[in-house]
């Protein structure tokens, strides 16, 4: 199916806009909320009392209509009645344990359960299907459930996490939330909006957009994306289950189809390390071995517009060859005796040389240029590929590192040309200051 994208679009920027102004600096888990939402993955809260984990929940929940909303604080007293419906006395007479959902988690489409690691063991169970299957097992039958999307919160995680393993695994999207840091933000706190969110988004916003990721391809160079980060977190003995690399992949079609695109993007990767930590601390270290992949994905995916690679090969080439050249060069000036084969060898090559270092340093200079033009609304450009971005400017550097390291080659070929030629490269000034 073709999905509309621009009213999509204009839906998710309203609900970041409303949920910003009262949620602050809940930036970017306000927009892998809504990624969560559209991909229909749960997401799971880590962080200590006070942090707004609920109210941000049920927020969200507004934001979609609160009649399709189930919310409930789980304790160890918490009986599977109080989530999954009470059994019913009719059926129980024909010697049949069914149980009454209507009302209840099993017949719920969105749903927030607070301090879910304090559930005992029968509701935790009875969890694993309706979070992965979107299945309950209600007596023998099973009930197809209609949940599309599930937060769950918790101050802390487990102590027993062995035991918790499969329900842990079953919430793809983890993030920690802090109090705030800001000075800026205390000073707004005390005149946040208190006006009920209005709705912005129906449900058929949200099948509608997993309907048009099943039809999203996903490139061959990103299953490689995927599999190499895979192995780079294997080397530093970080295990990523099958089931959890099926799901990044699945997020990362969705947000193709809430862009308009018919294949994944590396842009659409940009949330991953949120899909991959089992406990806080290891995200920085999660970040960085991701942050280095998505680099090299990022340097290709502009390589028609500033191939690095070609430009590197090049310089690396001529440098191999420099000192032959450069002593040609000196013995021809000092009229040195050579080899008359050896000699039209080396002329022919340095003919090739100057051409090739010529031609190649004008074509970077041209496109380092046109680089910096469009780098200056490189923001818009990178909100244009990805308008969950909430950090613009990150990536902006970003792309002045591969601006930066095109420049490092230009000086390289134009090094390489004054040492073998002894003058400067016709037409190929550059203002290295700018």
């Amino acid at each position: 199916m073709k999905l509309q994208t621009i009213p999509l679009q204009r839906k998710m920027e309203q609900a970041i806009t409303l949920l910003e102004r009262r949620f602050l600096e809940r930036n970017e888990l306000i927009r892998l909320l809504l990624l969560g939402i559209m991909s229909g993955e749960n997401v799971l809260l880590i962080g200590p009392p006070g942090t707004a984990k609920s109210q941000l929940a049920r927020a969200i929940g507004q934001l979609f209509g609160t009649e399709h909303w189930f919310d409930y604080l789980l304790t160890r007293f918490t009986t599977p009645d109080e989530i999954f419906g009470p059994v019913s006395l009719q059926q129980l007479k024909q010697d049949q344990y069914v149980r009454k959902t209507s009302g209840y988690l099993p017949t719920a489409q969105f749903a927030f359960l607070d301090e879910i690691f304090k559930a005992n063991s029968a509701i935790l169970n009875a969890l694993l299907s309706i979070l992965n299957e979107r299945i309950y097992f209600n007596g023998r039958e099973k009930e197809p459930v209609p949940l599309l999307f599930l937060i769950a919160a918790s101050n802390e995680l487990p102590d027993e996490q062995d035991q918790l393993a499969a329900l842990y695994d079953r919430f793809l999207i983890r993030y920690e939330v802090g109090y705030l840091k800001h000075a800026s933000s205390y000073e707004a706190m005390f005149n946040l909006p208190k006006e009920s969110l209005p709705v912005v988004f129906s449900l058929y916003d949200a099948k509608d957009v997993q309907q048009a990721a099943k039809e999203v391809e996903l490139p061959e160079k990103l299953v490689y994306f995927l599999y190499r980060l895979k192995q780079d977190l294997e080397e530093k003995e970080y295990e990523i289950s099958d089931r959890r690399l099926s799901k990044i992949a699945h997020v990362w079609k969705t947000s193709a189809a809430m862009h308009g695109r018919e294949q994944v993007s590396i842009w659409d990767t940009v949330f991953t390390p949120h899909m991959l930590w089992d406990v806080p601390e290891d995200l920085p270290v999660l970040k960085e071995t991701f942050e280095q992949r998505f680099m090299e994905a990022l340097k290709e995916d502009i390589n028609s517009e500033l191939p690095l690679r070609k430009y590197n090969q090049i310089a690396q080439r001529w440098l191999e060859k420099e000192s032959d050249l450069h002593a040609f060069q000196f013995k021809k000036e000092i009229g040195a005796k050579m080899g008359k084969e050896a000699a039209e060898n080396l002329r022919v090559l340095l003919e090739e040389a100057r051409l090739e270092i010529e031609e190649t340093a004008r074509d970077l200079r041209a496109r380092l240029l046109a680089w910096l033009q469009k780098e200056k609304d490189l923001a818009a450009f990178i909100r244009e590929k990805n308008y969950l971005i909430a950090d613009a400017e990150k990536y902006a550097v970003k792309y002045a590192h591969l601006r930066i390291e095109g420049e490092r080659t230009l000086q390289v070929l134009q090094g390489l040309y004054r040492t073998i030629f002894d003058r400067e490269i016709p037409g190929c000034e550059y203002d290295y200051t700018l």
